[in-house]
């Protein structure tokens, strides 16, 4: 993950991963995505219906971003992150 988040162009990724990230990349920079950049993720390989769950979750994300900031959120202790971890991957979301 550190490789891809220092340079998406060089990380060990497959194509697919990598355009689908550029776009949301795009959208997350400048709020807008066009036909252009939807054609060059599905020519890489991704589906449409991988390209809508993307979308959605960066909707999802940006949205608990927002209410993180406009709320003034703290985060959690690096224990407590690595607890609710552990919780997670023994019992999934519920």
């Amino acid at each position: 993950m550190s490789a891809t988040l220092a340079d998406l162009e060089t990380a060990p990724l497959t194509e697919p991963l990598r355009a689908t990230l550029r776009m949301l990349g795009k959208l997350t920079r400048e709020s807008n995505v066009d036909a252009d950049d939807i054609r060059r993720v599905l020519a890489a390989g991704v589906s449409e219906q991988q390209i809508k769950d993307a979308l959605a979750v960066a909707f999802a994300f940006n949205v608990t971003d927002r209410l993180a900031d406009a709320f003034d959120f703290a985060m959690d202790d690096p224990a407590a992150i690595k607890a609710g971890a552990k919780y997670l991957l023994a019992r999934g979301y519920r």
